[in-house]
């Protein structure tokens, strides 16, 4: 380029800033107040659609709740647009589950889930039972707030935004408000939304932080301070007060509390608008601030509200020099992941800090992968350890140090689990129990750990587990359990019950084993167990002697189902093999398990074999078939053998999925069952495959496993099913 060219590109570069600082200098301060609401505060970003639009330039920008969220990604870069597609492709009901899908459970977690119910955990401290803050920690969305605002570039403080931020939220211990200026952005993000008793609090700087809308949810206050506005742009996107008829449990009373003290503060605020001010009241009806699903129909009310005030907006807009001007002190995001120089754990306690960066796939050099980062984080949440798992990354004398920041549960490390059973069958009448159990976890540095459960009902036990990994990465362990047992079985001819026995079993385990990464675990190992079989009315058909087998036992276990019970996808298989040392028998057990979606349909099929493969089982710890989804028109146990061979294919369709913060769905379903059992004690007259067919209602709630069902088999046998509970 010539001197006169640099010259003129000089002058004329001047002359576009001077028009700018003429027009910046002609124009009112503008402040932008977005309020909270849930999910309708995507009407925000239809908002900022139109004033992007018409180039409307902000002095400072304020927000409460989602407002908060909506104002921290627009001052971070993010421009409309872009936030609509990004909020359009979140999948928020998986946000609000803190824990990743169960196939990304560890095995010894995903048992655990089986035996107990996930939300009894309480936490066993010196001061006493505390239990979880929250019906969700947060994990899963500040990971998604880190994203949103580009923390995978570098931590983003409030005070370095190219555009002043307040954020707003409420000291749950003292009542008070508090506004963020600076400090961490996603972290601020995450403290104004935490509703109460949905999302657990925010410890940050010494405080307990909770959703600012108790005490700000539209803050044209700070606005005025923080940059001396002249004109506040409100977007008011709050929930109205439920109507009476309306308020009937107490989720709805509490909604209505929180509702109350909003619309007071809200009240008080718009009071201070003048005529100068625009008030933006989006029409939102029918749309709640759960239905985070709709964010993209919400966002077009945002922008209708924002088109019928466009004529006020417009007397705020600058020319397309002077507008261009004001939006190039954002700073495009580099086109490159920024590499990786270092990766470090910090504010470990009690856990090793080992058992963390197992899941790590992320390496040192290499360019920063947030999206597996993100995995890998949610996997290490899943083992159960933790209130949060987060990251920043951190630039440190030319370095990229990616700082992993754990949060251990304030109220562990030992906690208290509780299961309930209530099963009601037409041939078996009704049973219950209540298991209750004493976790005691990381006990040394390998993260050994005591498990004490007792369950009394129908039928009734102790147990004890302890189970010690042999390595920092836990990929080996050995562990020993103990149980004693007493449980009712029944024998059926001609499916009537002719006797009822209890089996008193106590039992000792010891095993070695490998856990195979998330897909299962493998254990070789020792059994000792003795049997009192007792008649206790009927007729006596089973042996009554005692019976003491011991022998070695191996198991390998695979599991990628994506839920517990009522899977959508996936896989799973179980082997396990007996080898009796004192009878002349030993015992295969072979299952298979599949599920695949499609749409609101899952199909779903399943397979298993028990039985000796030399010698015969003793009759006192038979093969059983019977039961729901197990052979289903016959009684739970009804066929006892040697030998059983099972399968099914099932489909069902779901109808509807738990609330916000809670993971499951209900379905309805239909099976086509066949099964075999060889050397029949019970029922001798059912040789041969016998078939049943099963229509049920059920789903995976947070009380475990729900269904009522009928099941039918071509011979006559019929029976009905009622189940709340862990199995």
């Amino acid at each position: 380029m010539t001197k006169p060219s640099r010259l003129l590109s000089a002058l004329t570069a001047l002359c576009f800033a001077a028009a700018a600082s003429a027009a910046g200098a002609q124009r009112p301060r503008v402040g932008l107040v977005l309020g909270g609401g849930g999910a309708r505060g995507a009407a925000h970003i239809g908002v900022l659609e139109v004033l992007e639009q018409l180039r409307v330039p902000v002095d400072c920008v304020a927000g409460t709740s989602m407002g908060a969220v909506v104002a921290g990604a627009w001052a971070a870069g993010l421009d409309a647009p872009t936030m609509r597609r990004e909020m359009g492709k979140a999948d928020w009901k998986d946000m609000f589950q803190d824990n990743p899908g169960y196939d990304e459970f560890n095995y010894r977690n995903k048992r655990l889930s089986q035996r107990f119910l996930p939300g009894s955990e309480t936490g066993i401290t010196p001061q006493g039972a505390v239990t979880p803050p929250g019906v969700v920690s947060g994990q899963k969305i500040k990971l998604f707030f880190n994203q949103l605002v580009g923390s995978d570039n570098g931590e983003r403080s409030i005070e370095a935004l190219p555009l002043p931020v307040s954020i707003i939220a409420t000291d749950i211990a003292s009542g008070e408000r508090v506004v963020f200026r600076d400090g961490s952005l996603t972290q601020a993000m995450r403290a104004s939304m935490s509703v109460p008793g949905l999302m657990a609090p925010l410890e940050y700087r010494g405080l307990k932080l909770v959703d600012g809308g108790l005490v700000d949810n539209v803050p044209i206050r700070e606005v005025r301070e923080r940059c001396g506005a002249e004109v506040v742009i409100v977007v008011n996107v709050g929930s109205p007060l439920l109507r009476a008829g309306e308020i009937s449990g107490l989720l709805s009373v509490s909604a209505q509390m929180v509702s109350i003290l909003t619309e007071q503060n809200v009240t008080q605020s718009l009071a201070t608008l003048t005529p100068r001010d625009i008030y933006l009241r989006p029409d939102l009806q029918g749309l709640s601030a759960a239905d985070f699903e709709r964010s993209g129909e919400i966002a077009d009310r945002g922008r209708a509200a924002a088109q019928d005030a466009r004529q006020a907006l417009q007397r705020l807009a600058m020319d397309e020099a002077g507008y261009a001007a004001w939006r190039r002190r954002w700073a495009d995001a580099p086109a490159h992941p920024p590499r990786v120089d270092e990766i470090e754990v910090a504010g470990m306690q009690s856990v090793n800090p080992a058992t963390l960066t197992r899941y790590l796939a992320q390496k040192v050099g290499a360019p920063l992968d947030t999206a597996g980062l993100n995995r890998d984080l949610l996997r290490a949440y899943g083992d159960g350890y933790y209130e949060r798992v987060d990251y920043a990354l951190l630039r440190q004398r030319e370095r990229n140090v990616l700082r992993i920041l754990p949060t251990e549960k304030p109220w562990g490390p030992d906690y208290v689990r509780l299961g309930i059973n209530l099963n009601s069958s037409l041939s078996a009448g009704s049973t219950y129990s209540l298991r209750a159990a004493y976790q005691k976890t990381w006990l040394n540095p390998l993260g050994a750990e005591l498990l004490l459960s007792a369950e009394l009902g129908s039928d009734t036990g102790l147990a004890a587990e302890w189970y010690q990994p042999l390595d920092a990465r836990q990929r080996y362990f050995v562990e020993a359990q103990a149980s004693a047992r007493r449980e009712n079985a029944s024998v059926y001819i001609g499916d009537q019950r002719i006797s009822s026995y209890r089996d008193n079993v106590s039992r000792l385990d010891l095993a070695a084993g490998m856990n195979l990464g998330l897909l299962g675990q493998a254990r070789l190992g020792w059994r000792e167990e003795q049997r009192e079989v007792g008649l206790d009315t009927g007729v006596a058909i089973l042996p009554t002697e005692s019976l003491r087998v011991s022998g070695w036992l191996a198991t390998l276990e695979l599991d990628q189902l994506d839920q517990l019970y009522f899977p959508s996808r996936g896989w799973s298989a179980r082997l396990s093999w007996f080898e009796s040392s004192r009878q002349d028998y030993s015992r295969l057990a072979l299952g298979l398990g599949a599920a695949y979606p499609m749409g609101d349909w899952v199909i779903g099929l399943r397979a298993r074999y028990d039985g000796s493969t030399h010698g015969t089982l003793p009759s006192q710890d038979a093969a059983k078939l019977g039961g729901f989804l197990n052979l289903s028109g016959f009684a739970n146990g009804q066929l006892l053998g040697d030998k059983l061979s099972y399968a099914h294919l099932r489909g069902e369709r779901i109808m509807g999925r738990m609330p916000l913060g809670l993971r499951g769905d209900m379905r309805i379903g239909a099976a086509l069952e066949v099964g075999k059992v060889g050397e029949l004690i019970s029922e001798p007259s059912r040789t041969g495959w016998l078939n049943s067919a099963l229509i049920y209602v059920g789903g995976e709630t947070s009380f475990g496993p729900v269904y009522l069902g009928f099941g039918r088999s071509s011979s006559g046998s019929a029976n009905a099913y009622l189940f709340i509970g862990t199995p």
